[in-house]
């Protein structure tokens, strides 16, 4: 498993609105096309991480193999973030060594 972490700095305030539109690209709704629609089917699952008092937030994105989410990454570095939603201030990828619940 592989994991593509964005974070994002300087969003505004409106974090519901922010919320919203991430879902509605991640659905593929909105009626535009977008670079996620090409590999949408390659993400096994997708987390939004928000710090509302300190404005920023953070995109998760898990993938089954490291082919499948360099696909992801390149379709996301394509993207513009929505407005409102900050600055990309960084993009890291890991592979998953331990994915454990504790007993």
């Amino acid at each position: 498993m592989y994991v593509r972490i964005a974070r994002f700095e300087g969003a505004d305030t409106n974090w519901d609105e922010r919320i919203t539109e991430v879902r509605r690209r991640m659905g593929g709704g909105g009626g535009e096309a977008v670079p996620l629609d090409d590999v949408r089917d390659r993400i096994d699952r997708a987390m939004m991480l928000v710090d509302r008092a300190n404005n920023r937030a953070a995109s998760v994105m898990f993938c089954d193999s490291e082919e499948d989410l360099r696909a992801v990454d390149e379709a996301m570095n394509r993207m513009t973030p929505p407005t409102g939603a900050g600055v990309r201030s960084v993009v890291e990828i890991y592979e998953v060594a331990v994915d454990e619940r504790p007993a």
